[in-house]
């Protein structure tokens, strides 16, 4: 393994050993609304600060995009290394106690994706990738699904809560799609549904309104698993755009050729 996925790894622990420990507590946990359906908790913020921690006390130039903390830029950083954290993603589950929810970090090197990660706490399962170097889950080698098309596929997908005005266009891609797959599920942590797209247990996925921290680590694994990602235009700007179309190559090709008229 990578030495920054190495350390990765470390944080992504140290911050789930928070999450877990916090379960039997989320009564007493301090909560604030960001937005509209959009929730912090202290222990979002304290597993947060405890990745960052650990990442810099190995690299303490690098830099650090995280849900709660913003930028944080690192002192004489000519590797041009970031940090890419949403330490809890599926912040609302965890609030509800529903057992879905996931630590996520995305590693760049000039702007480009290196490494990533994703870690289910409860499940004890990591997801790791770094580029040209395959996917894995808790070290065994793992790829898409052999799925071929939209037809008998299972498809992930997540709601634009946050911005209720896409609903419409939502609601008509959900539409437009259900006829053709066995089923959707909607479990409420991109990260984690990127994750089960890369080891098979989705076919494919589609959501808009989502953020770097989101999909970063997530779009490495399905692309080393030997999947597609794109934005809803075909494109690869799913970091401005919010929007991601993944899975395997056939099912996000048909994923795409549907929902893209629906945007004009």
């Amino acid at each position: 393994m990578h030495p920054l996925l190495n350390i990765a790894t470390q944080a992504a622990r140290n911050a789930g050993n928070i999450i877990v420990r916090s379960l039997d507590r989320v009564n007493y946990l301090e909560i604030t609304e960001k937005g509209r359906n959009d929730f912090v908790s202290d222990v979002d913020r304290f597993a947060e600060q405890e990745i960052i921690k650990t990442i810099h006390k190995a690299y303490p130039h690098h830099n650090i995009l995280a849900e709660e903390g913003g930028e944080l830029t690192g002192h004489n950083n000519k590797e041009e290394v970031t940090w890419i954290i949403d330490p809890l993603d599926g912040t609302t589950n965890f609030l509800h106690g529903f057992p879905q929810f996931s630590v996520s970090i995305g590693i760049t090197y000039q702007d480009q994706l290196q490494h990533g990660l994703v870690y289910d706490p409860l499940r004890q399962e990591i997801f790791t990738a770094s580029k040209g170097s395959g996917a894995f889950l808790n070290d065994r080698r793992v790829r898409v699904s052999k799925q071929q098309g939209l037809e008998g596929a299972l498809l992930g997908t997540g709601f634009p809560f946050k911005k209720q005005h896409y609903l419409d266009t939502y609601l008509a891609t959900f539409k437009a799609l259900f006829p053709y797959v066995s089923d959707i599920r909607r479990p409420g942590s991109a990260a984690l549904d990127l994750a089960y797209v890369a080891s098979g247990r989705l076919d494919g996925f589609w959501e808009m309104d989502l953020a770097p921290w989101d999909i970063a680590a997530g779009i490495l694994l399905i692309r080393e698993a030997g999947g597609f990602v794109t934005d809803f235009t075909g494109g690869h700007d799913c970091f401005t755009t919010g929007s991601v179309i993944a899975g395997t190559p056939s099912v996000q090709k048909e994923i795409y050729q549907i929902i893209y008229p629906l945007l004009e």
